[in-house]
Parts: C-alpha cells; sequence; structure tokens
C-alpha cells in the first residue's frame, strides 16, 4: 500500500554555526507545512512526527517542534548513521500504512560544525575506529579495489566530482557548487589515496521535512510506492564484494519487488555519494547500470542531466552537503521537486519514477549500519 508525500522543505545546507539546530529545523519544517497547504485546513493536522538526527542533543526533536506549536503529539527519534533521515521515512511509511497515523510530518536535522574541525572521529569501541580507520579510509579501500580489478579509473572517478558540483550549480541551497575539469579534482588535496579533497562530501550543517499521508488530496501529491530498510551482514575477507555492496543490492531487491518495479523504471535517482567511488559502487548495486560500467557512464555523460539516467541532480551529498540526520530526507525533498517538474535548472525532462538510497555508516565486522532504499512515483500537474 502507498503513502503520499504532500509537501517538502529544506534549509540551505552549509556551514552555519551561527544558526541553531531549531533555526535550521523551522525553515525546512515551515516550507513543508506550507507546500502541504495545511494552514488552509484542507488536510488534517499532524497525528506524529519522525525525526532522523545522529550528533543531535538530547530532546532536540521537541524543542525544535515547539515552535511550529507542533506538540502533544508522539515524537519518534531515529540515529541510524547516514541513514537517520530515512530510516525515519520508512518507519513513518510503515505506521501510516498500518493505518497507526492519517498524516505524518518526517524531519532530518543535524549541526555539525561545531561538533567536528575535520572528518568524523570513528568510534573507538569499534576495531577499526582504534585504528584510526575513519570512513574516507573505508571508501579510499573501495576505490583501491575496483581500480584494481580495472571497474573504473581515476578519471571516472573525477568524473562524478565534475557532474556533481556542476549539477549544484543549478541548486541555490547547496553548499558548493561549480565548473571543475577532471585534472582539478584529480589535483586537490590528497585525503586518503586515491580519494581527493573534491572527492569527499563537507561536514555540514542542515534540515529538511517532508509531509507523509495516508491519501492522495491533490494532485501534486507524490507517491511512496515501496521503501526498505536493512542493516548489513557479516563482512570480513570471506565477502567478494566491496563494503556495502551487498547490503545495497539486497535492499535494492527488497524494494523493486514490493513495488513491482525494475531498475529499467527509473529515471532519475538521488544516491549517497558521500564519496565519488560511493556513486558508482552504489549505481551498480542497484541495479543502474551493469557490472563495470557505472565508471564509464558517468565519464560519457550518460549519469549527467541530460543523460539517459541522471544521478544526483540535486549535487548529492559531494556538492549538496551532507548534514548526517538531514541527508536522506533532502534526498527524498529533490526527488518530489523532480517528479512535480519544479526542479528548475536541474529538472530531469519527463520524470515519473525517482529513487532515493541512503547508506549508513560503518560498524566493525558488518556490511555497513543501515540502508533505505525508496521508490517515488509524480504525475506533473498543478494542485487542486
Amino acid at each position: 500500500m502507498s503513502t503520499w508525500i504532500s509537501g517538502v522543505g529544506t534549509s540551505n545546507f552549509g556551514k552555519q554555526p551561527d544558526l541553531s539546530p531549531a533555526e535550521l529545523a523551522w525553515q525546512a519544517i515551515g516550507e513543508a507545512l506550507s507546500d502541504a497547504e495545511l494552514a488552509s485546513g484542507a488536510r488534517p493536522g499532524i497525528d506524529a512526527v519522525y525525526v532522523g538526527s545522529v550528533f543531535g542533543e538530547p530532546g532536540v526533536a521537541v524543542r525544535v517542534l515547539q515552535g511550529h506549536a507542533i506538540t502533544g503529539v508522539p515524537v519518534i527519534t531515529v540515529e541510524n548513521a547516514c541513514a537517520s533521515g530515512t530510516s525515519a521515512l520508512h518507519e513513518a511509511a510503515v505506521a501510516l500504512t498500518s493505518g497507526r497515523y492519517e498524516q505524518v510530518l518526517v524531519l532530518g536535522v543535524e549541526q555539525m560544525t561545531p561538533l567536528f574541525n575535520g572528518p568524523i572521529i570513528p568510534q573507538q569501541s569499534d576495531t577499526e575506529g582504534r585504528t584510526g580507520l575513519a570512513m574516507p579510509s573505508m571508501y579510499a579501500m573501495e576505490a583501491s579495489r575496483w581500480l584494481y580489478e580495472g571497474r573504473t579509473t581515476l578519471e571516472q572517478l573525477a568524473a562524478v566530482s565534475v557532474k556533481n558540483h556542476r549539477h549544484a550549480m543549478h541548486n541555490d541551497r547547496a553548499q558548493y557548487r561549480g565548473e571543475y575539469t577532471i585534472e582539478e579534482v584529480l589535483a586537490s588535496p590528497m585525503i586518503s589515496d586515491p580519494i581527493t579533497l573534491l572527492q569527499c562530501s563537507p561536514i555540514s550543517d542542515g534540515a529538511a521535512a517532508v509531509v507523509m499521508s495516508r491519501n492522495r488530496v491533490s494532485t501534486t501529491d507524490v507517491e511512496l510506492v515501496a521503501s526498505a530498510q536493512r542493516s548489513g551482514g557479516p563482512w570480513d575477507h570471506r565477502s567478494d564484494d566491496v563494503w556495502g555492496y551487498r547490503l545495497i543490492h539486497d535492499t535494492a531487491q527488497d524494494v523493486f519487488e514490493a513495488a513491482g518495479l525494475g531498475p529499467d523504471a527509473v529515471d532519475l535517482a538521488e544516491v549517497h555519494d558521500a564519496f565519488t567511488i560511493g556513486e558508482l559502487t552504489t549505481t551498480e548495486a542497484l541495479g543502474l547500470a551493469p557490472a563495470g560500467e557505472a565508471g564509464a557512464r558517468a565519464a560519457s555523460g550518460a549519469t549527467a542531466l541530460g543523460g539517459a539516467l541522471p544521478i544526483n541532480p540535486s549535487g548529492g551529498l559531494l556538492s549538496r552537503g551532507h548534514p548526517l540526520g538531514a541527508t536522506g530526507v533532502a534526498q527524498v525533498a529533490e526527488v518530489v521537486w523532480q517528479l512535480r517538474g519544479v526542479a528548475g535548472g536541474r529538472q530531469v525532462d519527463g520524470a515519473r519514477v525517482g529513487l532515493v538510497e541512503t547508506m549508513g555508516g560503518g560498524v566493525s565486522g558488518v556490511d555497513g549500519n543501515a540502508c533505505v532504499v525508496a521508490l517515488l512515483r509524480g504525475q506533473h500537474g498543478e494542485r487542486n
């Protein structure tokens, strides 16, 4: 059973230490409520709120919601690493389809700049964390493996960065945007060989919000056809795939089966490109490109705006920014705008089906902390 997205909103993304998490969230919530026309009385009120946040202080959700007079309803806060926002969305969809609620608000919010003056510090409770193996190193190992196997090239990795920074030039809420060449990307400072600075998503502050309902009210409501969530299985030297690949693949299969659709139905995708190699491995794991072809497609323009299957038209995590709890909800907002045909200079022509994939962190010995994949379907039209 489908649910419907009637309103979306985001803050600007970037380094915004002077804004509190509440101020960031108020921007996103206000836009989402206005988009859903809740103030007009055309829809019921908010029955519950699902919030994704990773580093938020205790009680951050309730403090944020007071600013929009959303009180006295259940508030469920989810921490699932980078997939926190889409985990909250998935749980909200389950609650709606079960009949528990009629309409809910999903919020993702994160303020990272006061906490980190560099990369996120690894958890010392994990074996990898105690050795200093941060996420750039994990993704660098993925890149090294694929380079060794001939599944991609350095130039193809850099092409992902060139593409996504160019996409972000049409997104005035993005943290970084610009025209770069392959050579400039490869010449940027080395972070974790072979990953350079322009191939890494930044530390960000931001918020995003979505209003979801059991029933469709307007022609601009976008259908959440299906969503799925998994955590990774055991991952060690016996695993054939790079970290996260099998988890993403299996979660996507759950969604395609539930939706009765296949990868060939997807018109655009917002995927977890925390690092350039992440977009390539994810594209293949989702079935959006045959094995060994994701890099070539990125280099050829097939995954750019105007190509056969645009990926990350928002600019992705690389360029829009990556405030962890807000990222997944922002991905959903982008796909909703695309399916409504209101994405401006980054609009994917004729988009009807969009995919969102968010990958959440790592835990020692496990193939990913969490993965959420969602399929959305829309029809361009005017609000009733």
